[in-house]
């Protein structure tokens, strides 16, 4: 079963980010063979980290909750709230392997929270800038919730166009670059 956590950070939780940054690494490359995607999101100006979005593959609701509530940073207070979501990997690939590459400035968190009918349920035609896509779902996978995006974007505008215009309660677009080690 494949997840989507993205734990949003409590204003003023920078410092505390910044000092914890080695407990969280270390704790991600426990999971290092079960990740699809990783990496801060951040404000507007892509100068202060805002988030931080994994995209997991773990073998169940049980697991994926130890996973995003046991991660060090979201336990020390770092982060205000996490959304939590079964996800699937319409791509059938990990970030790693995006054809683009792992680095560049112009990469976008788009998150569209689901409302009604199900939309987006199959990745845009135009594949090549995207490095991650798929609907967020009930824990059981029945139900759709939304659909994540993980791309490469000329701005935040075009980064939102990769989802039905219209078709979602809210939708959040977000800078967002490729995590781990370097």
């Amino acid at each position: 079963m494949e997840f989507i956590c993205y734990h949003r950070d409590r204003p003023g939780s920078l410092p505390l980010r910044q000092a914890l940054i080695e407990e969280h690494w270390s704790y991600m490359d426990r999971f290092e063979k079960e990740l699809i995607a990783r990496g801060p999101a951040f404000d507007a100006a892509r100068e202060v980290p805002v988030g931080s979005v994994h995209i997991v593959a773990l073998p169940d609701p049980a697991a994926a909750r130890a996973f995003a509530f046991d991660e060090p940073t979201y336990q020390a207070g770092v982060y205000r709230d996490v959304l939590l979501r079964r996800w699937r990997n319409l791509l059938g690939r990990t970030m790693w392997e995006f054809p683009g590459g792992t680095e560049g400035e112009d990469r976008y968190l788009v998150l569209g929270l689901g409302q009604g009918q199900a939309v987006d349920l199959d990745p845009p035609a135009n594949r090549d800038d995207l490095l991650a896509y798929g609907p967020l779902l009930s824990d059981d996978g029945e139900t759709w919730l939304g659909t994540a995006a993980l791309l490469r974007a000329s701005g935040p505008e075009a980064a939102r166009a990769v989802l039905t215009p219209d078709a979602y309660a809210s939708v959040e677009v977000r800078p967002w670059e490729c995590g781990g080690r370097r």
